[in-house]
């Protein structure tokens, strides 16, 4: 028998391609198969929710959807073939989100218009169509800095502590705990994604086992785990910096 203590991650299959317009509370509620319990946490790829709104754009239109989706370029390599962008989501990411991967041919896709408002109708809805108490996390794929590759993280989120604040707690030594702060969202997020991973036609992770990190739909989103520009180190990029110093001085 498993552990009381042990967290369990499956997907759900049988969801199939989302359309524009689709229920997608009813989609997923249908795959769960009544297998949902209070505590559970959903994490569902950002990606069948744009499709779900109808987020589409012809692809020949990808340069000017990335700069209404654009506040403020980070970042961009020199050939000016990467730039990691701000979008109007406060994400930092490249080509501010927008994606052609797993998308009708001649179609790109945009992020969901407010996925913290998607994720709240979504855990919404759910609760409502099964009784159980679920948290909801929208996820998309993301980059980090100083470290190759990519990992899911949450964007948007829904009935659950998106962050974890232990500070003025202490360790396992019993020393004082000052700044440890951990994202759970994210963390979550990425463990959906081993499970769903990117090919396997299954959007849709439930977590069980940190039933403690879901409540109320009035819990802050995943728009609060964006760091505020005032405290960040790191808010462009080298070339960017450079250039700016630059102009800077010389207009003094």
């Amino acid at each position: 028998m498993p552990d009381s203590d042990a967290l369990t991650i499956w997907p759900l299959s049988g969801i199939g391609e989302v359309q524009a317009g689709d229920d997608l509370v009813g989609t997923i509620v249908a795959a769960a198969r009544g297998r949902l319990a209070d505590g559970d946490i959903l994490v569902v790829t950002s990606k069948i929710v744009s499709k779900a709104e109808g987020r589409y754009r012809p692809a020949a239109d990808r340069d000017a959807a990335i700069a209404e989706e654009t506040v403020r370029v980070v970042a961009e390599n020199e050939a000016g073939t990467v730039r990691i962008v701000e979008s109007r989501l406060g994400i930092v990411a490249a080509a501010a989100g927008v994606d052609a991967s797993n998308t009708p041919d001649g179609l790109i896709l945009l992020l969901p218009v407010d996925p913290d408002a998607s994720a709240r109708a979504l855990a919404s809805g759910i609760r409502s169509r099964t009784g159980a108490h679920v948290g909801v996390i929208v996820s998309d794929t993301l980059g980090r800095a100083w470290r190759e590759g990519q990992t899911d993280c949450a964007i948007g989120a829904a009935g659950v502590v998106v962050m974890e604040d232990l500070r003025g707690g202490t360790d396992a030594s019993g020393r004082p705990l000052a700044v440890t702060l951990p994202c759970v969202a994210d963390e979550l997020a990425a463990a959906g994604d081993l499970v769903k991973r990117k090919t396997s036609g299954m959007p849709v992770a439930v977590v069980r086992g940190r039933a403690d990190l879901v409540g109320g739909l009035d819990l802050p989103g995943a728009r609060s785990i964006v760091r505020p520009a005032e405290r960040d180190l790191f808010s462009e990029g080298t070339r960017e910096a450079y250039a700016r110093g630059r102009a800077d001085g010389s207009g003094g």
